[in-house]
């Protein structure tokens, strides 16, 4: 039973004994806006929405406000990007023929967008896609929002 509710960007967080759920960075970023910009990568990029931050939490504009902030990164629209990749937690463990069915979906419009970079904020979506990646031999790299902010700054210091 929770100790407390705390209420935290517009969200409640819930105190359970001494840990506290803390909202998505990305959206605090996409929120507040980035305080200097970021660094140019030339690449073209994918966005896959994952569901905990899109269905759970609502989250959809900032993390692609973010991804638009990087110079020279184009980011192209994914169809159905708002459809589970089959990673959903342990899904692609408890039911993992249904999950590859889903990834085999998302697989096959990731295939058609062209991107170099397949980009997602959630760290079980990116093992899950990345999977994907690797099984349909795709030239593309599937990375974190956060890591490529990151990857944007350290180009700004270059």
């Amino acid at each position: 039973m929770p100790d407390a509710t705390l209420p935290l960007a517009g969200l409640v967080v819930v105190e359970l004994g001494s840990s506290v759920a803390a909202p998505y960075a990305g959206e605090i970023l996409g929120d507040l806006g980035l305080v200097s910009p970021p660094g140019r990568i030339e690449a073209t990029a994918v966005y896959d929405e994952p569901c905990h931050l899109l269905h759970g939490q609502r989250i959809s504009a900032q993390p692609k406000a973010l991804l638009g902030a990087v110079p020279g990164l184009r980011v192209v629209p994914l169809a159905e990007a708002d459809w589970c990749c089959g990673s959903a937690g342990i899904y692609n463990v408890t039911q993992p023929e249904l999950s590859r069915k889903l990834l085999d979906r998302k697989m096959e419009h990731v295939a058609r967008t062209g991107a170099d970079l397949l980009v997602t904020a959630n760290p079980g979506c990116l093992m899950q896609l990345a999977a994907g990646v690797r099984a349909r031999g795709l030239r593309m790299e599937v990375v974190h929002l956060i890591d490529l902010l990151d990857r944007a700054y350290q180009a700004q210091t270059r």
